[in-house]
Formats: structure tokens, sequence, C-alpha cells
């Protein structure tokens, strides 16, 4: 039996540590990665064939189950967390197993032999990000989480620590970075077109070699962004 592929996904780095130690005693485990955050876990899956996700849910900028239900075909997942009040909601995406923190060993090789190896759906389903209508996430705004489908997204404006999401009739602003945001909307059309601006393609009503319209709001190319522009829109 081939070994199941796993990543971790905690951004804390002594926990992460006791969960590699744990899977490197366990034969039947391959460690791929550990990703401090679920958007470099995200990227990850993308390219990459994973079998299983030890995933922490209070993490920064995407939490645990937010990123999880951006997954079409997610992988097998055992939750790792500090946290109880989320088990029921965990169970009902149907994870493997709910760790409370501090995990001893016997109870992580006990959730790790409630894998079935032989199901098909741990193998051979891949990874799949959901349909860019359906495709949403939770932006923290105002200390509420604010549901966001990804479809609804015009063009994102870059305030530093901050990004601006311009939406069909609405903004937010949540604290993220706009290369943050551009891994994050990396399974949907967004062309960086400045340094400070993200746009959403098929939202893109005029174009020249200077400016990006959108609903009647232009937006400046980068000096930078024009060979690039000019080659999605040709």
């Amino acid at each position: 039996m081939d070994p199941i592929k796993c990543i971790i996904i905690e951004d804390e780095p002594l926990a992460a540590e006791i969960l590699q130690d744990y899977i490197l005693e366990l034969p039947q485990l391959q460690l791929l990665g550990i990703f401090p955050d679920a958007i470099y876990g995200l990227d990850f899956l993308r390219n990459n064939g994973v079998d299983l996700i030890f995933l922490d849910l209070h993490l920064p900028k995407l939490k645990g189950f937010d990123f999880l239900k951006t997954l079409k075909y997610p992988p097998k997942v055992i939750v790792t967390t500090a946290y109880h009040q989320y088990a029921i909601e965990g169970f009902e995406l149907e994870v493997v197993d709910y760790l409370l923190k501090p995990i001893e060993f016997s109870r992580l090789v006990q959730a790790v032999n409630k894998l079935d190896f032989d199901t098909p759906t741990l193998k051979k389903k891949p990874v799949q990000v959901i349909s860019d209508a359906n495709k949403f996430t939770f932006f923290n705004v105002n200390k509420k989480k604010v549901k966001v489908y990804f479809d609804d997204i015009l063009y994102v404006e870059s305030l530093k620590e901050y990004v601006k999401i311009h939406l069909s009739g609405s903004t937010i602003i949540t604290k993220f970075q706009i290369g943050e945001i551009e891994k994050l909307l990396s399974g949907i059309e967004m062309v960086r077109i400045h340094r400070s601006f993200l746009v959403a393609k098929s939202k893109v009503t005029a174009y020249s070699s200077s400016i990006i319209e959108i609903n009647k709001t232009e937006l400046p190319i980068g000096r930078s962004y024009k060979k690039m522009v000019q080659s999605c829109f040709e």
C-alpha cells in the first residue's frame, strides 16, 4: 500500500513541530509539507496530490473551515484545535476526527486508524475548487465575518496592510495584503494591472493602453504590467 500523503496547516510552530514528530513515527503517513496558513496550503493543493490534511481552525487570514468549504473534493481532514465548540460543524463537514490540543500521540494514532485506506475517494478524487459562481469565503470586517462570493468581486484595491474589495453594489475593507488576496483568488481569472489593483477579467467593460474600465470606473495600468495586461485581453 502506498503511503498516505499528508500536510499540516498550523500557525503555531510548536504545535506543528509536535504533529510533525508524531507523523514521522507512523510509516503509513508521508508528510509533504507544513504551512502556517490556509492560503499557502491551498496553493500547494492546487499543484500536488494530497490524501490527508491535519488542519488547525484558528488560522490567520482564512479560517480552517472557511478554507475547507472552498474545496469541491477535499482530502480527508483531521482537525487539530484548542477549541471544542466547533466539533459539530466539523463532523457536518465530514472530518475524520476532531483532536483537541494538547494532542497525545495515542489519540492521533486512533484518528489515523479511522481512515479507510481502501476507499477510492481517499486516493482518486482530485482536489478541485468550487466553481466561480459558488465559491466564497468569509472576510473579517469590523469584528464580523462577512460572506463574499468570488463571482461578485469586481476589483481589489490595496490600502497597504488592508485591501478594499469592490463588489457588485458594495465594498468591504479587510486586513490582507494584495499579494495574499491574489493567491487566495488564484482559482478564478483575476488580473494584476497595477501594484495596487487586481481586477476580475470577466468584469472588465473596456480597456486601453493605460486604463482598465469596470462599470465606468477607470483604473490605471501600471507601467510594468502593460505587456501582461495586453496579452490577457488580446
